[in-house]
């Protein structure tokens, strides 16, 4: 992935230096079991976890005359051990122990930023909708004006969209926190399923069930495609923004640095970049998924076909969630809400939006329905020809309109349901809110 689209953080889990030094932490460990369990001398354990991690130059080298990542590895660090430590390293073991432990370490890491940044982005949308809960704007659908809402609710929709992707999360971490000690085809012929025990336990992970030379790729396939629906929330969220922020809308605005330019032709430009650049990213994160199902088949015990895809998918997968999640909510957080634009916008179709409410009154009052509705419609309709007040074309047709009808409160009486919601949800998340 592109520098632009990372956070330090989540790349220096992906790096080789990271990937090699998870190596060296397994090995090291795998040695200290078998050691403890009589399998290897316990001298030659103690030199394996003393020698520091090869340089990424050296393994590259070997790389050239051995054609295998964990060949030229293991080449590279042991040529710094003595010959009766360094034919200890990799004990009965196959490459992919390795690498699929290694892995499952990163896997799980990658997702605990991701849950952690993704909570906050939750915190953010909660804290949000609670301060504007009584802040009233139009609901929309199709993009037409439809009926008011509070913004807050509008949020919390969001928040709520956030939340159910932590839940996913949290499920995944236990699918990819798994590794395999289990030796070439997973029958442990030349290693233990004591020894694989004992040493996953001491990496945090647990075994896969049933291995065969590599964990099941099934557990990938569910982490991208978990990474793609926090996206595709996350751009839920930020299309919902680039639309209010439309000049024709302007009901909130995105934050700037006072270094903003929107346009290097036109200086009155204030575009919704962050939005758009978060929308385009889950479409990233969307086209990874195809490829992470593409791994789960595997010819017999494996092959290697899904090498090549996963080094890319998983890292770029990753880093794309964490830095979309963590600008999303830079975003929210420091949204402008334009509460006299949005008051303004209430008034926009001249009280047509408070239709179902002369509708609904006229039906109480004895009126058939489809009569009710017509004759309701045609009043609006002349209303948006004319440009006439709405509750004037009531009156033409000799309809006395409820000015009451009219205030966007009658809207919201029974909507305190979801506030409630919010705050539980909140304490369940360990954050402290007044009712």
């Amino acid at each position: 992935m592109i520098d632009r689209y990372v956070r330090p953080e989540m790349s220096r889990i992906w790096t080789e230096e990271a990937t090699f030094a998870r190596w060296v932490a397994i090995e090291s460990l795998v040695a200290r079991v078998q050691a403890e369990h009589g399998i290897i001398p316990a001298e030659a354990a103690e030199t394996i976890a003393a020698t520091p991690g090869p340089d990424i130059s050296d393994v590259r080298e070997a790389e050239r005359t051995r054609d295998h990542e964990v060949l030229s590895f293991l080449a590279a660090w042991t040529k710094a051990m003595p010959d009766e430590s360094a034919r200890w390293v990799h004990h009965g073991l196959t490459s992919y122990d390795l690498v699929d432990t290694g892995l499952g370490l990163a896997m799980r890491d990658a997702v605990d930023l991701v849950l952690d940044a993704a909570r906050e982005l939750y915190r953010v949308l909660a804290r949000r909708a609670l301060e504007h809960w009584d802040t009233i704007c139009v609901g929309r659908t199709h993009g037409i004006h439809a009926e008011p809402i509070r913004f807050g609710h509008k949020l919390a929709t969001l928040a709520f969209a956030v939340d159910r992707s932590l839940t996913r999360l949290s499920a995944v971490r236990e699918s990819v926190a798994v590794g395999t000690i289990s030796g070439a085809v997973g029958t442990y012929a030349t290693t233990t399923p004591a020894v694989e025990a004992e040493v996953l336990a001491g990496l945090g992970l647990t075994a896969e069930p049933a291995p065969t030379q590599v964990v099941c790729r099934d557990r990938h396939a569910e982490l991208v495609a978990a990474l793609a629906v926090l996206g595709a929330s996350v751009e839920q969220l930020a299309l919902e923004m680039r639309l209010l922020q439309r000049t024709e809308v302007a009901e909130v605005e995105e934050p700037r640095t006072s270094a903003y330019q929107g346009s290097s032709a036109m200086p009155h430009k204030r575009n919704p970049t962050t939005s758009e650049r978060l929308c385009g990213l889950a479409r990233l994160l969307r086209a990874n998924v195809g490829a992470a199902l593409e791994d789960v088949a595997l010819w017999h015990e494996r092959d290697l076909a899904h090498s090549s895809v996963e080094r890319v998918v998983l890292p770029d997968s990753c880093n794309l969630a964490y830095y979309q999640v963590t600008a999303a909510t830079e975003l929210v957080d420091g949204l402008v809400v334009n509460t006299d634009r949005m008051a303004e916008n209430l008034g926009a179709t001249r009280g047509r939006i408070f239709s179902a409410q002369a509708y609904l009154q006229m039906t109480r009052n004895g009126v058939e329905r489809e009569h009710a509705y017509r004759t309701v419609q045609q009043a609006s309709l002349r209303s948006l020809q004319q440009g006439t007040q709405f509750a004037d074309e009531l009156g033409k047709d000799g309809i006395a309109f409820d000015e009451s009808a009219l205030d966007p409160k009658v809207f919201l009486q029974d909507e305190d349901v979801v506030r409630t919601r919010l705050h539980e949800r909140l304490r369940e998340h360990g954050t402290v809110t007044r009712p």
